[in-house]
């Protein structure tokens, strides 16, 4: 029988299966992940309502535990929010005939009646009345718990057993009377584990002290007893202590099943160790149960929900059990999706292989358990808008399904989050730093445009989508970058340990944060996500460090290795992309700049043997200038600890422009240097024409060439408009005039040259990178003025406007040369504070008027009388009237003479108060932009000097103007014999194979030397602090 507001049935016979059927479609009741039949305090129910799914059995009557229960139920409903009270069922289980006014039952609402000796509790969502035919007796609901107990415990999770985990059921006795031992043990003889807590009372403290008694007895006999004595020795104890034979049976009882009771000690465990103590009384039962490791899939769920690494650790993975791939599958599911990066290393360490885990399908299902509130979601959702805009012909399904991890596939698959979008994301971050990723298993080509690829993934979603069952090539990588989106610092570390190319991998993860703290509107999240990024990045210099401790050859190859894993991206890209100052600084990758800088040529070579060499080219050939590598093979030594360090020993590589040579000749045959603006060494190259290669593809030779040519065009354009700037046709221009117009146009050609023709990506992608340099901005105003000026001093209207924009544009190349001094050591820095001081300050142009005087005049005289009444020139030869007809139309009005002393120590408090803040403000500004840049000014000196070297290692050789020949030969190359570029990326060593095997075994090796030395180092601050702890 039964009546809504509490639910209550009048339980005659013991059908467990029909009553919680009965009970479904009333409470909305689903099976329990954890039902607790409690005789418990409060610190556990309010542990218990924590856990997801629980189930409270009690009496259900409002005294003992069964009102500290109802009153935890309330207090639990009063605090959480109501997705959390549906996850919390009280149930009471109690006799009928103990029931306060039991004959109103039916049909009629729980209430709170004046005694509470035996009325059921209005805190409790459902009720079973258990009527044995006694009226004022305890204990006739006992046989039926059992029983409910038993047949709950086979049952799984989820509606009416959908879920996979078997349902845990712990009993919990807290005090409790004589008649408790028979609840006690009919429980247990159905295997239902139990929880005593030790001191709580008359029941529970037997139970305890029955189990020590025993054990000890046991414990102290060194030979078998005799035939009998065995079993009458611990009834005579027993009898001694209880008197009732009943009791002592009971008691027998329960010490056979003694593997199935915990016992809590409440004295000596902490309330918090309670979630330890229950997962382990658990664990224990299915010990018991069996020894295959599917039968404990449920306490590993259990243990993962609640995040219990060190219970699964001790109690699960003691190698006791024998874990299979197909056990750790689901749990490994929910450790990622939950953020539980201690289980992910757990059940990587005991028998999951993550290549046959992470398939390109459970990878998709990733990306779709990202939480609505995280940044990367967004960013995924807006791809998913876009490629679902040309999806409308589409059925219409449900955007998001149950279940995150289940195949999708037809047209569902593509409404859904695909690969797609994650490349797309990750697109967006990189730049073109890498490749696109995923294109590979999608079938896709990059070079197609972006429409015709969005109809080929929404052609391929409505398909089998068969790439899907694919692994991973990378799986670790992929999750690393899973876990970066998402700004999860601990998994993120774990994933990039496990990952290979650790160096390249950091640098990539400090890119991926920094693109997204630009994004991040949230300040704590976006904190997070910088703090995160600079750990990568001291990661990776760390690495690096140790690995240029270990062999320099070896860490060069790993500056300029192209990735198969990121896209054939190399450190140095990723790390300029990153904007890696701190990794910049680092002495061996300045050391491999300062030989890429210096090419073939000894870098101990001074200044002016280059300049001298430059004007005289024949001087090559002699012994002026050394070279690093001499026709016999031989290598100059240069001492180790320099900033521009060679490489020592017998391990050394020489790493020049022309070739790379490592100590296995035969293995490394096959590398491939392509370094930007480097040609591939040929030994039977005449000697004449090697070494002029040699000289003129050297960086510092373009440089130098560059900036003497540059103070060459500079004299040239200041002498054309001092001394030959001749007036307009046909009398001008001059022939020097029309040099230097031809000068410009060199120019022009190179900035096209970088702006279209650098790189492999889109042009709208280079014309933005072109875009967000400075001085390729400097470069476009200094040209576009040029152009300018030009245009107007062919016309005798605007020669004289023409030359004043022409002397205007001299001063702007004039700044393009702060640029140069940007290699110098001592220099370079500056230039920094130099262009955020620029930013601070704004200097205003000068306004022409562009109406009639009476509507501009009032702002200027507003401007300029607070300075001319000070100086008394304000009325000075100026002609002022009070008439206001002349005054609308646009005379000066006369100033009134009255009170003019109140007006003038006004201005002079305002100009003294605005002179004075202003002019410290500006200086405070500029003090803490000088002090900030220059406690870090070899960092931005060394990042800006790779900067410097990049550009001019992509240049040809020769300086304008003469750089129209290169150009012409260029265009000869790519356009009409079709050579394919080799400097369409700095610096790339592309090796395959053993090789890059080797590398990356080489480098995971320091990576651990590195890993391992912090953990001792955090061992031994434990162990100091210990020390003090236990000193004091």
């Amino acid at each position: 029988e039964t009546s809504c507001g509490a639910c209550y049935s009048k339980v005659v016979g013991s059908i467990p299966a029909g009553i919680l059927k009965m009970y479904a479609p009333i409470v909305s009741l689903t099976f329990p992940s954890l039902p607790l039949p409690l005789h418990s305090l409060h610190f556990s129910l309010l542990f218990s309502f924590s856990l997801p799914g629980v189930w409270i059995v009690t009496g259900g009557l409002r005294e003992g535990v069964g009102r500290c229960a109802g009153e935890a139920v309330r207090d639990h409903a009063a605090a959480a929010s109501s997705l959390s009270q549906k996850k919390v069922i009280a149930v009471g289980v109690a006799p009928l005939g103990l029931v306060h006014n039991r004959e109103q039952l039916v049909n009629t609402q729980v209430h709170n009646a004046s005694r509470d000796s035996c009325c059921l509790d209005n805190n409790y969502q459902a009720f079973l009345l258990v009527d044995d035919g006694s009226v004022g007796r305890r204990g006739g609901q006992t046989a039926f718990r059992s029983k409910m107990e038993d047949y709950i415990s086979h049952q799984r999770t989820g509606i009416w057993g959908s879920g996979s985990i078997e349902i845990p059921v712990l009993c919990m006795l807290i005090s409790g009377e004589a008649a408790m031992l028979k609840r006690v043990d009919l429980s247990l003889r159905n295997a239902t584990p139990w929880l005593v807590l030790n001191g709580s009372g008359p029941a529970a403290d037997l139970i305890c002290e029955l189990l020590d008694a025993l054990s000890a007895v046991h414990m102290s006999r060194t030979s078998p007893p005799p035939e009998g004595e065995g079993s009458e020795s611990p009834s005579t104890e027993l009898r001694e202590w209880t008197h009732r034979e009943k009791l002592v049976d009971r008691a027998l009882s329960i010490y056979q099943n003694r593997d199935l009771i915990t016992v809590f000690h409440g004295e000596q465990d902490s309330p918090d160790d309670f979630d330890t103590v229950l997962l382990k009384a658990l664990v224990r039962v299915s010990k018991r149960v069996s020894c295959d490791a599917s039968e404990y899939t449920g306490e590993l769920k259990l243990s993962v929900a609640w995040n219990r690494v060190d219970i699964a650790n001790s109690e699960l993975f003691n190698g006791d059990i024998q874990w299979r791939y197909e056990d750790l599958e689901d749990s490994m599911t929910d450790a990622l999706i939950n953020n539980k990066p201690q289980f992910v290393r757990l059940f990587n360490e005991n028998g999951l292989n993550i290549l046959d885990y992470l398939t390109y399908q459970r990878l998709e299902g990733l990306y779709r358990s990202l939480s609505n509130s995280s940044l990367a979601y967004t960013l995924l959702q807006r791809r998913l808008t876009e490629r679902q805009s040309l999806a409308r012909s589409l059925p219409t399904v449900p955007c998001s399904p149950d279940d995150p991890m289940s195949p999708i596939s037809g047209p569902s698959s593509a409404k859904q989050l695909s690969l797609y979008e994650v490349s797309r994301l990750l697109w967006d971050i990189l730049g073109d730093v890498c490749q696109p990723f995923y294109y590979s298993p999608l079938g896709l080509d990059q070079s197609t445009s972006t429409w015709r690829t969005l109809k080929q993934v929404n052609k391929l979603l409505l398909g089998d989508c068969l790439y899907r069952e694919q692994r991973c090539v990378y799986p670790w990588a992929f999750l690393f970058i899973w876990a970066v989106l998402q700004n999860r610092s601990e998994m993120a570390v774990y994933f990039w340990e496990m990952a290979g190319e650790s160096v390249l991998s950091a640098l990539a993860g400090c890119k991926i944060l920094r693109e997204l703290s630009k994004l991040e509107s949230e300040t704590a999240a976006k904190l997070s996500m910088k703090e995160l990024a600079q750990k990568f990045e001291n990661l990776a210099n760390d690495v690096f460090s140790e690995c240029y401790q270990s062999s320099e050859s070896h860490s060069f190859n790993l500056l300029i290795r192209q990735s198969l894993v990121w896209g054939e991206a190399t450190c140095l890209e990723m790390a300029t992309a990153a904007d890696a100052r701190l990794f910049f600084s680092h002495d061996g990758l300045q050391s491999l700049l300062s030989q890429i800088w210096w090419g073939d040529m000894a870098r101990s070579t001074e200044v002016w043997k280059l300049i001298l060499t430059f004007f005289l080219t024949p001087l090559i050939y002699t012994n002026l200038i050394r070279f690093r590598l001499v026709e016999e093979g031989k290598t100059e030594q240069v001492p180790h600890g320099q900033d521009t360090d060679s490489l020592d020993g017998g391990d050394a590589t020489m790493f020049s422009l022309t070739d790379i040579m490592d100590e296995d000749a035969e293995e490394y045959a096959s590398i491939r240097v392509n370094l930007k603006g480097a040609p591939s060494s040929n030994p039977k190259r005449p000697f004449i024409l090697l070494r002029w290669r040699e000289f003129w593809f050297a960086p510092v030779t373009a440089f130098l060439g560059n900036v003497l040519m540059y103070f060459l065009f500079l004299s040239l354009f200041a002498y054309v408009l001092l001394l030959d700037f001749k007036p307009p046709p046909p009398h001008g221009p001059s022939t020097l005039e029309f040099v230097l117009y031809f000068w410009v146009f060199t120019l022009v050609c190179e900035e096209f040259r970088q702006m279209f023709f650098r790189g492999s990506t889109t042009l709208y992608q280079r014309m933005k990178l072109y875009i967000q340099d400075m001085w390729n901005k400097c470069d476009i105003t200094a040209i576009s003025l040029f152009a300018l000026g030009m245009c107007c001093r062919m016309f005798p209207l605007s020669y004289e406007f023409g030359r004043a924009v022409m002397a205007v544009d001299y001063m702007v190349f004039t700044l393009r040369l702060i640029h140069i001094f940007a290699i110098h050591k001592q220099l370079g820095p500056k230039i920094i504070i130099v262009e955020k001081m620029v930013r601070l300050i704004s200097c205003n142009s000068t306004h022409f008027a562009m109406g009639k005087e009476n509507e501009m005049g009032w702002r200027r005289r507003i401007s300029y009388k607070i300075y001319f009444d000070l100086s008394d020139k304000l009325e000075e030869g100026i002609e002022c009237t009070n008439n206001v007809t002349l005054i609308e139309a646009g005379a000066e009005p006369c100033t009134s003479t009255y009170a003019n002393w109140l007006v003038v120590i006004l201005l002079v408090i305002f100009l003294l108060v605005t002179n004075i803040l202003l002019v410290n403000l500006l200086i405070a500004m500029f003090s803490y932009t000088f002090s900030k840049v220059q406690e870090h000014s070899d960092t931005h000196w060394k990042f800006q000097r790779y900067n410097l070297i990049a550009e001019y290692h992509s240049r040809p050789c020769l300086a304008p103007p003469f750089i129209i020949l290169c150009h012409l030969h260029l265009f000869i190359k790519r356009h009409i014999r079709r050579i394919p570029s080799v400097k369409i990326k700095h610096f790339v060593l592309d090796i395959r194979g053993r090789q890059a095997s080797r590398l990356n075994t080489w480098e995971a090796i320091q990576k651990e030397n590195i890993l391992s030395a912090q953990n001792k180092r955090e061992r031994e601050k434990d162990s100091e602090r210990l020390k003090r702890t236990s000193g004091k």
